[in-house]
């Protein structure tokens, strides 16, 4: 299988992996043949690539990051969650206290939890695509699993690990009573506008802070994912160890997904594009700390993305190397003077030091 753009894609093409929906059923089924409607209805959902079978690659897997029926569950809490609260804000306080929810946070992160911690390779959350009507649904599934993977990968316990994944799960949730003017607005925001969206976070803790079943960390993990480093954050302007650990791993885990989600009005970074961006605000913006974390938890290079060698020839990324996450395993598929090979064969980047990725494919 092969990772391809939505805009490359045509009919007649097969899919290799299932495309979900925002509640977490499958949307589209693997082995499904795209048909021009659908590929027009995928773009129309926020999906931005997809994986494709190619007899030159079909022997490729990608491995998923949790199961599909965890994957269920948790969106389907999150969807259900957060479309109540907009839905019906005055009965927030009553949702929240439910035990039963409650419940049912703690055992699908804990699944969640699990699952990662028995995963051998490194987190690709292009793997399973998932169309959405509203971003929140599948940032907040995003965030919790990048978060709770890197709770795992920073030695936290397993009580820290829970409270993480639920904070993660619903560290926006103070943005359902964002006005839909301004939180689905496809452009900038004016500075008054960014004022009224600001105040998610502090939504988000109160809504949070007071619920005997939800941890009071995870309200703090609402609270604090805008803080900066050097202050520059909001609400409270916190600076460095001021802001608890939780919040600096929160930032760096919903930074890294804004930066990788497609948007209408701007294509997704691919993972090495968006963990350069977080580099660059390493000890600045972030605690360095969580962003080395956060690159050796990733998949830089995807399996199945097209890649270029500073030799001139291409293949596609069959692997990644533990501990050397920009240097994958390649199957070269193109030689120098641009033809198909007869007789492909893998460069592990981690012996071939001389070979660097130097162009990766066009995903926009």
């Amino acid at each position: 299988m092969r990772l391809k753009s939505i805009h490359k894609c045509q009919p007649g093409d097969k899919l290799a992996r299932p495309i979900y929906a925002e509640n977490g059923t499958v949307l589209v089924g693997a082995g499904v043949e795209l048909t021009q409607r659908m590929i027009e209805r995928l773009k129309s959902k926020n999906i931005n690539s997809l994986y494709i079978e190619d007899t030159r690659t079909d022997d490729i897997m990608v491995d998923t990051v949790i199961s599909e029926g965890t994957r269920r569950q948790a969106m389907s809490i999150i969807h259900d969650t957060f479309r109540s609260v907009q839905e019906v804000p005055q009965k927030w306080q009553q949702l929240l206290t439910d035990k039963n929810l409650g419940r049912q946070l703690r055992q699908v992160m804990s699944a969640v939890a699990d699952e990662l911690k028995g995963s051998k390779s490194a987190m690709n959350l292009l793997a399973d695509a998932c169309a959405f009507d509203n971003y929140i649904f599948s940032h907040s599934f995003n965030v919790a699993l990048y978060s709770t993977a890197l709770a795992i990968n920073t030695g936290c316990t397993e009580r820290e690990i829970l409270d993480i994944s639920i904070g993660g799960m619903l560290h926006d949730i103070g943005k359902m009573h964002i006005p839909d003017e301004i939180l689905k607005k496809p452009g900038r925001l004016t500075t008054e506008e960014f004022e009224v969206m600001k105040k998610h976070a502090e939504i988000g803790f109160e809504m949070l802070r007071r619920q005997d079943d939800i941890p009071l960390l995870a309200a703090h993990c609402a609270f604090q994912h805008h803080e900066r480093w050097d202050g520059s954050g909001y609400p409270r302007h916190l600076k460095k160890e001021e802001i608890h650990p939780f919040g600096r791993l929160m930032a760096v885990a919903d930074v890294f997904d804004a930066l990788t989600s497609h948007r209408v009005y701007r294509r997704g970074m691919l993972p090495h594009e968006a963990m350069e961006v977080l580099y660059s605000g390493s000890g600045v913006l972030f605690d360095q700390y969580y962003v080395e974390a956060l690159r050796d938890t990733i998949a830089l290079y995807p399996v199945g993305l097209s890649v270029t060698l500073n030799t001139g020839v291409s293949g596609v990324v069959v692997d990644s190397n533990k501990g050397m996450p920009s240097r994958p395993i390649i199957r070269i598929l193109v030689n120098e003077e641009g033809q198909d090979l007869a007789q492909p064969y893998e460069c592990d980047l981690s012996k071939m030091l001389s070979l660097m990725i130097v162009a990766c494919g066009d995903l926009v």
